[in-house]
């Protein structure tokens, strides 16, 4: 006749049963769930961009300097220089052909000729100014990379007030054309016409 085992009786006891009451030990995760992703931010809000530019809002891009950076850019004597050289041959082209050819022909054709390349000149002329006025540069200040600007806020001057400067340049003449020598020592390096319409040369971004 067999007894139970009694309490005390280290064989008689099921190994690794847990008591009643107890709860069982977890399963371990299973195999392919990945222990905690890296660099995973839990305060990110799930699929949404984060710090993306307003949508139409182009980024950098260049303009005019504003009033209180034009001093930072004037341009310098020389590039003025080549600017207006550029500009006068371009304006002096028509011209000189036009007068060369009406020299060549006789009579009321060549006078016709003559005229004709004087207009054209003009026309240039003004063409070049309209693109001062209105861009800040003519094509020989775009060579230079400088730009004619107002001083009070950076902009250009417009057509109108770019012709009266032309008119102006007469005071540049006057004596020995030594107004267009004053950026050389002037500190914001203009000129007088420059500083009767209230503007500047400045190195273009």
């Amino acid at each position: 006749m067999s007894y139970p085992p009694g309490p005390n009786d280290p064989y008689g006891q099921p190994q690794g049963q847990p008591g009643y009451g107890y709860p069982q030990q977890q399963p371990q995760q299973g195999y392919g769930y990945p222990q905690g992703q890296p660099g995973y931010d839990p305060n990110a809000a799930y699929g949404y961009p984060q710090q993306q530019p307003g949508y139409g809002y182009p980024q950098g891009q260049p303009g005019y300097p504003h009033a209180g950076q034009v001093q930072q850019f004037y341009a310098s004597w020389g590039s003025r220089f080549i600017a207006l050289l550029v500009d006068g041959l371009i304006s002096g082209i028509p011209a000189m052909l036009l007068i060369i050819i009406g020299l060549a022909v006789k009579g009321g054709a060549g006078a016709t000729l003559a005229v004709l390349g004087y207009v054209a000149s003009f026309g240039v002329m003004l063409w070049l100014l309209h693109q001062k006025g209105t861009t800040g540069q003519s094509i020989g200040m775009k060579t230079v990379n400088i730009q004619l600007l107002r001083e009070v806020d950076g902009r250009p001057m417009g057509f109108g007030m770019a012709f009266v400067r032309y008119l102006c340049h007469i005071v540049d003449g006057i004596p020995c054309y030594i107004g267009y020598l004053w950026p050389l020592w002037d500190a914001k390096k203009q000129t007088f016409a420059d500083k009767i319409m209230g503007t500047v040369v400045v190195k273009s971004q």
